[in-house]
């Protein structure tokens, strides 16, 4: 296997692993099937699974053949379409299983995709070919305003679909690029201080205690920033606070009942909160050797909601327990830790922020997923990387591995 997969990847041990997930993620999407009262969604989802990993590793050998400069010139026109698709999504946008309410697919037919999925490669991209040809590292917030531009459009036509989860992929992927490129973190702290008035609004003591200690770190950071740079972010998180209540306001009844059960699942037991609560049932009742593969009582039960997609891990816990969840983080912490020493190996900019890019979404889909299922993060519906039930973002994530290994091979 390790010979085979040396042909086509210069880094077969990043390939090797992501091949051994993608086939657990299918054993327990076929897992998840196995419930008392089965349906014909859940139980042919591995059946379908399979078959979109088999045009996965089709498009996998066939990418990673494409010569670097192809990969290069392409990021622009692909990050205009994505752009398109993405718009498009709000005229014509559908909504699928639980999330009919999110206009995040379009249909041509029998086939549907998810463009958000696509404008996060096409995002990376272009985002690596505008910071690559930089001569000096972004040391001031006008140096950033170009880059957060590129990633806040798709991030806002997104956020509109709505679909909250995957716009947070795309900060992972500014935050990670923008760091490999030489920015400083302090400044990265500041580009972030407006999220963090944005979530601490909810006291007025603590926000303004907040924005007491934005101004004192803008004054000891005064002689890296000029005047309108530090006023604009003072401006910025008085202006997240301020839009604090109506932005909440306009949240969606769901969508409000997501974030308050996140703070006290017990509040809404039967409603809101049941999907938590039973996700952390599930988990628990694995101990550390798991109750055993397809044996898992909440999951037979049909208790766990979306137990095939978003909340795929609860089943690992289950049925695998301690020791079973504890493997499978270790091999997406071996996946994220190959890119970043790929990246760390290439002496060329524009490979090294592709990869970076790439490590950045994953990890965001990675620690989001995983914690919403044991309720450390608020609900978004987010998939979880290679494991989770779902074509387009399997293939999307066997491109984005195909790019990873064909920008590392041309290092």
């Amino acid at each position: 296997m390790t010979r085979m997969l040396e042909k086509w990847a210069v880094d077969p041990m990043l390939v090797l692993a992501v091949f051994i997930m993608t086939l657990f993620g299918i054993a327990m999407i076929y897992s998840a099937g196995v419930v008392f009262v089965p349906t014909e969604v859940t139980r042919d989802a591995w059946i379908r699974q399979g078959m979109w990993f088999g045009v996965a590793l089709v498009s996998f050998i066939f990418i990673s053949r494409v010569p670097l400069r192809w990969v290069e010139w392409v990021a622009v026109p692909a990050y205009v379409l994505a752009i398109i698709l993405l718009a498009a999504t709000l005229v014509v946008g559908i909504g699928s299983g639980t999330a009919a309410g999110v206009k995040s697919w379009i249909a041509f037919g029998p086939i549907r995709f998810q463009p958000a999925e696509l404008a996060k490669i096409a995002t990376v991209l272009v985002l690596a070919r505008l910071l690559s040809q930089r001569d000096e590292p972004l040391t001031s917030l006008r140096d950033l305003l170009v880059p957060s531009a590129l990633v806040g459009l798709p991030l806002a036509l997104v956020m509109l679909q709505p679909d909250l989860g995957t716009a947070m992929a795309f900060g992972g992927i500014l935050f990670a690029m923008l760091f490999w490129a030489g920015t400083p973190v302090a400044l990265l702290l500041l580009v972030a201080s407006p999220v963090a008035a944005l979530i601490l609004s909810f006291s007025s003591t603590i926000w303004s205690a907040y924005i007491v200690g934005v101004i004192g770190f803008l004054y000891l950071y005064r002689y890296r920033l000029f005047m309108f740079e530090s006023v604009a972010v003072v401006l910025a998180n008085f202006a997240a606070g301020t839009i604090a209540t109506p932005l909440w306001n306009s949240l969606k009844p769901y969508q409000q009942n997501r974030i308050l059960v996140y703070l006290d699942p017990e509040m809404d037991p039967r409603g809101a909160g049941y999907h938590v609560i039973q996700s952390k049932v599930a988990v628990g009742s694995g101990g550390l050797t798991g109750q055993g593969f397809t044996l898992g009582s909440q999951k037979r039960f049909d208790f766990l909601p979306e137990q095939h997609t978003d909340f795929i891990f609860s089943v690992v816990g289950e049925e695998l327990g301690f020791i079973g969840t504890t493997l499978a983080i270790a091999g997406f912490a071996f996946i994220l830790a190959r890119l970043v020493r790929m990246a760390v190996d290439s002496p060329d900019p524009f490979a090294g922020l592709v990869l970076l890019g790439i490590f950045g979404t994953w990890l965001v889909h990675i620690f989001v997923n995983i914690g919403m299922t044991v309720g450390v993060v608020p609900i978004t519906g987010i998939p979880l990387p290679f494991v989770s039930y779902g074509g387009t973002f399997l293939l999307t994530s066997w491109v984005a591995v195909a790019i990873a290994v064909r920008v590392a091979h041309e290092r």
